[in-house]
């Protein structure tokens, strides 16, 4: 939860020194999201090959764990589509946009904005951690009511390394390997179904 204050702290700090004009003209007129997208991807790309424990669990692993990243992806459609029918200024596809972030703030937030625009963007690093914050908080809650993929269905990508110790600590360490290997495949297809939805019309 600490890291996502922080990023929130970063976010607001910027919102207020844009708002008053308080920067230097070139960093107001430079787009640098884009740049930032660019080193984000690298160094997620480094972060996954590098981790060779990672690499193990995906080599080991039963075909029938690929149906909780499935589980998430197709559970998180049908929950922003409902959300989508409330707000009548929001698409189903800016919607399924934004849920595809699966908890991933930074990656989501900045592809949306390049693809969408701002507005979009800031939505899905909003409601993105507050995903990540629900998972941390509520886990226990989710775990004792409704099982424990609970938590690792809740965490999305978080569920390889922000949220696993809250959900290996009340779904049990036997469900480790399962919350990562989940989280790897959800964070490696963050843009690539972001991509998809923003250029296709729903």
């Amino acid at each position: 939860m600490k890291g996502s204050l922080i990023i929130l702290s970063f976010f607001a700090l910027g919102l207020i020194l844009g708002v008053t004009n308080s920067l230097p003209e070139f960093l107001l007129k430079t787009d640098f999201s884009m740049y930032a997208l660019y080193i984000l991807m690298f160094l997620v790309g480094i972060g996954i090959g590098a981790d060779r424990k990672s690499w193990k669990v995906i080599r080991t692993i039963n075909v029938k764990i690929f149906l909780v990243p499935l589980g998430v992806m197709v559970g998180t459609a049908i929950g922003v589509t409902i959300v989508s029918l409330f707000l009548p200024d929001l698409s189903v596809r800016e919607a399924m946009a934004v849920g595809a972030g699966y908890g991933y703030y930074s990656l989501s937030s900045i592809f949306i904005t390049q693809m969408h625009g701002q507005t979009l963007g800031v939505m899905a690093l909003l409601s993105n951690i507050i995903r990540e914050v629900a998972t941390l908080l509520l886990t226990p809650l989710f775990v004792k009511y409704f099982g424990k993929l609970a938590g690792i269905m809740s965490g999305g990508a978080t569920a390889m390394d922000t949220t696993l110790p809250i959900i290996t600590r009340y779904s049990g360490k036997d469900y480790a390997i399962i919350s990562l290997f989940s989280g790897i495949v959800l964070t490696i297809l963050v843009p690539v179904i972001i991509t998809f939805i923003l250029h296709t019309s729903l």
